[in-house]
């Protein structure tokens, strides 16, 4: 039976020896989602533009919510929630699918030739594809609405870096998971709605009760989210001390992901 290695070393030598068949991938998985609609890939544009109007129009206008901290404006309000809302929709698309890779992709699991592993950074590619629509989308409206964004927008790529790696190794684990267990897809969309009322996208910390802050610490997104509006809105970046502990908690998810996958790999023509 052939045996995969599960080292750091090979998670990274994997995805550089692959690197042209995991571009390919993900431009087929980002144009095939499109594929056949009038308007094609312009939907990945109209899509966060309608979401942005939505949710502003609701919490804004009909619930009159303001942000602490800030000017109260209407247009402040949908930029910071929309800034967490791109955070939280790059982890809901890659973890409401991760636990059907491989499923959706059987024909190739029992290809030895076949590198299965990259199917999780197809994954996270293709959704960071619709991140960067997203902060795009953003950018045209607070030059709209507000004015030019702070010089500190060109660090987005370090708020995305982080909740990347940590969704990058649950994919890994998911995927492997949902082999086994297929019940787990329902499950995953269910822990996405919880999660999207548990983190901070509409509410800042600050305005819950100090004994609850502690319990949203313990949120994964909770630090992308806020890191992602610092960065973007406040001008600010974040604390050194806070993201490298974030980071390295996100190296060690996605080492432990793909550990488990390399480790379980082995069973899945088994069962499919």
């Amino acid at each position: 039976m052939q045996r995969f290695s599960a080292s750091p070393r090979e998670c990274i030598a994997s995805v550089w020896r692959h690197k042209a068949l995991i571009w390919n991938l993900t431009k087929r998985e980002v144009v095939g989602r499109y594929r056949g609609s009038a308007f094609g890939i312009l939907w990945s544009f109209f899509n966060p533009i309608l979401m942005l109007v939505i949710y502003s129009f609701v919490f804004s206008v009909v619930f009159k919510a303001r942000w602490s901290g800030g000017s109260g404006s209407k247009s402040e309000f949908a930029l910071v929630l929309f800034a967490g809302l791109i955070v939280f929709n790059f982890f809901a698309e890659c973890f409401n699918k991760a636990p059907g890779l491989v499923l959706a992709n059987a024909n190739y699991v029992k290809k030895v030739i076949f590198p299965l592993e990259i199917l999780a950074w197809v994954n996270v590619f293709s959704a960071m594809f619709h991140a960067l629509v997203g902060i795009a989308v953003w950018v045209v409206f607070r030059i709209l609405a507000v004015g030019p964004p702070p010089f500190t927008v060109l660090l987005f790529p370090m708020a995305l870096l982080p909740i990347g790696l940590m969704i990058l190794g649950v994919s890994w684990f998911l995927s492997s998971l949902g082999v086994f267990l297929r019940d787990i897809a329902q499950l995953t969309a269910v822990a996405t709605t919880v999660l999207m009322f548990l983190s901070p996208i509409f509410f800042p910390i600050e305005a819950l009760p100090e004994q609850y802050r502690a319990f949203l610490a313990l949120n994964p997104l909770a630090p992308a989210i806020e890191q992602m509006r610092d960065i973007l809105h406040w001008g600010t970046v974040p604390d050194p001390r806070g993201y490298l502990l974030y980071l390295i908690a996100s190296i060690a998810v996605a080492l432990l992901g793909f550990g488990w996958f390399q480790k379980t790999r082995k069973g899945f023509a088994d069962v499919i």
